[in-house]
């Protein structure tokens, strides 16, 4: 029997996290497991609204990311498109405002994989989110950043199509086989 193994996937906009969940979810479902995902709060939340967040609306959001995963429902794979340190990070470089970084480490640390979309991918506008390639190398800049600083392991995804879920797929091995 499987404990759950909850992975993030972490990175800045326009990386193919989404996609790579997408492509993830799949495989490990044809192999027989069963995968929740958990979905990009902050999407939603953007397309709801139809706006970018505001400062004083970060905590919420991240507040909603720790929610939907405490309410995922039992799998032995939990995948989740970002966690509450995206939303720390995105806070920090847009806002100037760190206060969101104790609580999202905490819960980075809850995640048995941290997979770091690479930017390898040409960027796309694609919605409301998007500031453009600019802010998205910064955003990775910082997010590699805070892993560092905070000793957080990850394991960098890139390449496209087959080969970046190759890329992902690869970094399961050795943290599968600590689940058993």
């Amino acid at each position: 029997m499987w404990k759950v193994l909850k992975i993030a996937i972490l990175g800045a906009e326009c990386t193919g996290k989404t996609t790579l969940l997408a492509g993830m979810a799949a495989h490990l479902r044809a192999l027989g497991a069963r995968v929740s995902v958990v979905d990009e709060v902050l999407r939603h939340w953007c397309a709801a609204q139809g706006r970018t967040p505001r400062a004083d609306e970060q905590a919420a959001i991240m507040q909603a990311q720790i929610a939907a995963v405490n309410a995922a429902t039992a799998c032995d794979y939990l995948l989740c498109d970002t966690t509450p340190l995206v939303t720390a990070v995105y806070s920090d470089l847009l806002f100037g405002d760190q206060s969101l970084y104790p609580v999202a480490v905490v819960q980075q640390r809850r995640y048995q994989l941290t997979l770091l979309a690479g930017t390898d991918l040409p960027w796309q506008a694609d919605g409301i989110q998007r500031d453009g390639p600019a802010v998205r190398d910064e955003m990775d800049q910082l997010l590699r950043d805070v892993l560092r600083r905070y000793a957080i392991p990850s394991f960098w995804v890139s390449g496209s199509g087959a080969a970046r879920l190759g890329c992902a797929l690869e970094a399961l091995g050795p943290v599968r086989k600590g689940v058993r």
